[in-house]
């Protein structure tokens, strides 16, 4: 068993693959700042107790998608309750384009097998 620096241990972990807007581009930084403080900081302290977030910029090496978020969820029931807060906002398929949603749980072939798990 691994021990999680996060406050849970993760049940799925969800990449969400995005793409920026050209709306959200022709913000200045600042601009995009500033929404990310007024709209998404708020779901992200609402949920921190069942999610984690971290942001993975791509757009150097793909032009399918310019960033992968990654979401560490205790349960699948607080990842639907994050979507759903996040679909009452711009940044869900206006600011960003949800490109692909891909959900795996970390490890699960060794547990699976009761195995340890290969890591290095």
């Amino acid at each position: 068993m691994t021990i999680s620096p996060l406050p849970f241990e993760p049940v799925l972990t969800v990449f969400m693959l995005v793409k920026t807007s050209p709306e959200w581009l022709g913000f200045p930084v600042d601009r995009r700042f500033d929404l990310l403080a007024e709209h998404f900081t708020p779901i992200l302290r609402k949920h921190a107790a069942t999610i984690a977030l971290r942001f993975f910029d791509v757009e150097f090496y793909s032009t399918r998608v310019t960033d992968i978020w990654m979401w560490d969820a205790a349960d699948h029931h607080s990842y639907q309750l994050l979507v759903e807060d996040l679909r009452e906002t711009a940044f869900w398929d206006r600011y960003f384009e949800i490109a692909e949603i891909l959900t795996g749980v970390e490890n699960a072939y060794a547990r699976n097998y009761d195995r340890p798990a290969i890591n290095a």
